[in-house]
């Protein structure tokens, strides 16, 4: 595709906070909720995912529109980066839930997690922690012209892959699907696992991009600022490595 001299910028990464006072967590109603556990800020799960300490075991559920099952490449890839990163001496179930939602061009953030409370099979139990991956046909309702987002990571065991928004990328910048699946897959659960200071803890403090809060000013790292942008996939042959700022906290907390 012809390019004019429009900028264009493509935000990829894209993370949400969700607050909560001390009295929503502490709350009877919480803990009888059997979903609480996977109703926490971003971040807050950090060491429960990566250590074997109170989760012997992760299942990971891959949910997508009807149409939008991520490559098969890219599954097993974040299969292998997940085993490569975190403590769970029972293992990591891989389930896919074929799911069907209003073929709606846009979602809000709410939208989203209306869908999830919905549909969502697989929550936290035992001493299995869940995590859920929500492949949707449709866009983030904060697209623009020139700015669009890729995936977004919003509660503690909760992200959103925007894979139509993928494959258009794909398609006009000439760049490998895969390469785009998988990256946003792992620096989505990057944020889940904490990086970079989500939480605002001192173990990430130190090497926090200040100019561009919640990611890691090394530039060759995945959870680096600039690999959102359009240069960045074009002819690209390979996922960004964490670096071993980003490794030496998953240690930290828990990961290998």
């Amino acid at each position: 595709m012809k390019y004019t001299n429009l900028k264009f910028l493509i935000v990829i990464f894209a993370f949400a906070f969700v607050l909560s006072c001390s009295s929503d967590d502490d709350s009877d109603t919480a803990t009888d909720d059997p979903k609480a556990e996977n109703l926490k800020p971003l971040g807050t799960s950090a060491s429960e995912l990566l250590s074997e300490n109170n989760f012997k075991s992760l299942t990971i559920e891959l949910a997508y529109s009807s149409g939008y099952r991520p490559q098969q490449q890219s599954i097993d890839d974040f299969k292998t980066f997940l085993f490569s990163r975190i403590n769970k001496p029972n293992g990591i179930t891989f389930v896919e839930t074929e799911i069907i939602t209003p073929l709606t061009s846009s979602q809000t953030l709410d939208d989203i997690k209306t869908i999830e409370s919905e549909q969502r099979q697989y929550y936290t139990v035992e001493d299995d922690i869940a995590v859920f991956v929500y492949f949707t046909h449709a866009k983030a309702d904060t697209d623009t012209e020139t700015s669009v987002t890729l995936g977004t990571a919003y509660l503690n065991t909760s992200m959103v892959v925007y894979e139509q928004t993928l494959r258009n990328v794909s398609a006009s910048q000439n760049a490998d699907l895969y390469i785009l699946e998988e990256t946003t897959l792992q620096h989505e659960t990057g944020h889940l696992f904490g990086l970079v200071n989500i939480q605002e803890d001192d173990i990430h403090s130190q090497h926090e991009d200040l100019a561009h809060s919640k990611h890691c000013f090394v530039e060759d790292c995945l959870m680096y600022y600039e690999s959102n942008t359009r240069r960045f996939f074009r002819n690209r042959a390979s996922v960004p490595l964490l670096d071993p700022l980003c490794i030496e906290d998953l240690q930290a907390k828990g990961g290998k």
